[in-house]
Parts: structure tokens; sequence; C-alpha cells
């Protein structure tokens, strides 16, 4: 009896091997991070009325702790972060306006942290322009940032990025969705209950494909890494003849905001838990990346799909790669090499910044090495690169990822 037992075991075991089955394990790591809730203090949303002018933070996205009038043309605007300790990465939003036009000073005031974002003007939280270096002045080794703008009764919306909130996510979601090879999925639900929205990108059958994953907006303002998602996306989905061959050979699952929560709450970095996403991905405690990650071993399980290559996006002060360390060798090991050469080849005057790093923090790229022995890429981009360069060069990486992986 014990025989036939172990003869099954043996059975059970080599079916599991042969259907690709993998349990999503944790992970130790040599900088882990307590990743249980913490406290968030939330802004509280109102309009400011200031005799003749007024400021507001009631829309999504927005980032106005207090506004008040220092003199006769200046007020200041405090901007606190969720909670602390925290990233140094001052998100601020805001609109403006005044009964009659007038020319302003406004004080952006850090009481725990320093300016980080290069202020953008928008007359409709649509259409950005970065501010004049004339009107903009830094106080106070960067505690203070003042700005000189002209208001008037149409409301004038200011903020550290471009607003992308998660209404403008599904906007854009189902945009490409009108592609018939684009299916839009729900990994579940943000802590507050906004939706993890999945773009699952395959032609015919998602069945027995190697399988990309991409991820953005793990942290809230980084806006420039999520700029450069869409366009390596909208790349992966134009109508030529290597797109389509990629897509009939592999299936891409698209996480477009991981923290949507954070986004609408306007946060400096951390969801409505308080906790840094991206140090999650060992025990996932936090519900947007437990569902994350057990969308991916769920799907791959399911449908047969071997997780071949992670990619996140985000945003820093320059544009480089986090790699995975060259001493461990992903099953697609040497790509990233063959890859950053290639784009550094497209891209007359531009060399890749390589930052190949050992496993430390629980970070997306280790997990997706240490989940699949996939390779990954933090893909970062520079706060104020230009936002045509941000377009270019993610169309460039996204053309050279798939030759490579066409002809593999």
């Amino acid at each position: 009896m014990k025989s036939a037992h172990c003869i099954y075991f043996i059975l059970s075991l080599l079916l599991l091997q042969a259907c690709g089955i993998n349990k999503l394990k944790t992970f130790e790591f040599p900088q882990p991070e307590d990743t249980r809730d913490k406290p968030i203090q939330t802004q509280t949303k109102k309009t400011y009325a200031l005799n003749n002018v007024f400021a507001d933070n009631e829309f999504d996205g927005a980032r106005l702790n207090n506004f008040e009038r220092v003199n006769d043309s200046t007020y200041a605007v405090t901007i606190l972060p969720e909670n602390e300790p925290i990233n140094s990465s001052p998100h601020y939003a805001f609109r403006i306006w005044s009964q009659k036009p007038d020319t302003i000073f406004i004080q952006l005031r850090y009481p725990t942290s320093k300016h980080r974002y290069w202020p953008k003007l928008s007359p409709d939280g649509q259409h950005w322009q970065p501010i004049d270096s004339t009107d903009f002045t830094l106080l106070k080794n960067g505690e203070i940032a003042q700005l000189r703008v002209g208001i008037h009764q149409k409301p004038l919306w200011i903020a550290a990025q471009e607003l992308h909130n998660s209404t403008a996510a599904k906007e854009w979601a189902s945009a490409l969705a009108t592609d018939t090879r684009v299916h839009i999925d729900l990994a579940g639900k943000s802590k507050l209950g906004r939706s993890l929205m999945v773009l699952d990108i395959y032609e015919e059958s998602p069945n027995d494909k190697d399988l990309i994953v991409i991820l953005s907006r793990q942290h809230p303002p980084e806006v420039t890494g999520y700029l450069a998602m869409q366009a390596f996306v909208e790349e992966l989905l134009q109508n030529n003849k290597l797109a389509s061959d990629f897509i009939k050979k592999y299936r891409i699952l698209i996480f477009p905001m991981v923290n949507p929560d954070g986004v609408d709450l306007g946060h400096w970095r951390h969801n409505a838990g308080g906790v840094d996403l991206n140090r999650d991905w060992a025990f996932y405690r936090q519900p947007e990346v437990n569902q994350v990650v057990n969308f991916i071993v769920n799907t791959a399980n399911r449908d047969k799909n071997k997780v071949i290559l992670g990619l996140d996006f985000h945003s820093t002060q320059e544009d480089l790669y986090y790699t995975i360390a060259d001493e461990h060798h992903s099953i697609l090991y040497p790509f990233k090499d063959y890859w950053l050469q290639s784009i550094d080849l497209a891209l007359p005057g531009y060399t890749p910044d390589d930052h190949p790093d050992p496993f430390g923090q629980p970070v997306t790229k280790a997990w997706f090495f240490k989940q699949f022995r996939a390779d990954a890429v933090i893909y970062e981009i520079g706060d104020e690169t230009p936002r045509s360069f941000i377009k270019t060069k993610a169309e460039t990486a996204a053309r050279e990822m798939i030759k490579l992986l066409i002809l593999r």
C-alpha cells in the first residue's frame, strides 16, 4: 500500500511539473520591510476662499493640505505626505482662481521635505506646460518653491506632474480594447475598492504561450514612467507585421495602475494602507500586490503560460534601468544585455544607463526572478525627461524587444 501511495505521489509531481504549475511562494530578502498597514493622514477636501482668491483640491489626484494668505500678493500652499517615513517625492496638485485678473506669488511649502517636481500648469487639467524658469524660484534650500502666475475667473491647474488618475487610466484601457487582441480583465479591488485593471493581449488562444508582464504606477507621482508604459504598450499594438507576429507568438499582461487609491488620493508614495507597494513583493500583505501576484500565477497555471519577462515602469531623477545582477541567469539570459545594446544603437546620442544590482529589497524585479526565474527590468524615466523623448525611447525599446523575442 505504501508503494502505491509513493507511486501516486511521484506521478502527481510529474503531472504538476508537466503542466508548469507554479505555486506562489514567499521570499526572504536581505533588506525586508514591514508592509503591514500603517495609518495615513487624509487631506481635507475643500475650497479655500481668501478675499477674492480661491483654491481647491476637490478632484482625484489633488494634494493641497492648507492655503493661506502671506501678504497682498503672496499665498502659501502647504504640502504634506500621507504618512512618514516616506521617500522625498512631494506631490502637489490644486486649482487656483480669482474674481478678477491678477498676478500673484504662490509658495509651495514642504514642512517635512524639499521640492522635487518642476511645476506644470494647465488651463483645463488636460493640456500641460512646465512653468517658465523666470517665474520659478527655490527658497530656504528647497523647503519652499515660489511661483509667479497669472490668475482669473477660470481655474488654473498647478501640479507636480501631469494628472493621470484612475478614471483616465480606464479611458485609455477602453480605447485600446477596441483592438480585438486586447481584453480587459480585473485582478481584483484596491484597499478602497477601486478596480485593479488588467489588459490581456493575445491573438487567437492565450494558451501555451510565453508570457510577458508589464506594471506601472505602484508609486502615485511617477507619471513619466506611466507615460513610457503607455507608449511602450501602444507600440506593441501597431498595425505592422513585426507587432502582429509578436502577438501571435506571445501573451502580454499589463497592470497599468497598481496603486489607484494612492493616485486618486494624491499620495506621494504609498497606497491607502500607508505602504510602499514596491516593497511588498515577498509576503504580499497589501491587497493590491496580493491580488496582482495571484492573478499572474493563477493565469500562468491555468493557461500553461511560462512567465519569461517582467517590466515595471517607474520614475526617478534620471533615465536608467535597474536590472538583474550578472551572477543570476534568468531563462532569457542574456536578453537584457542585447536589449539595451539594441536600444543604444537605435537611438543616436543616447546610451542606456544599466544598473545591475543584487537582490536586496522585495521589489518586482526580484520577485519575477525568484518566482519564475524570469528576466526583469525596472524601467525608470527621469521626472523632467522631455515628453517627446519618453515616447520615442519607449517605442524604440518596444520594437527592439519584439525583434529579439521574435527571433528567440
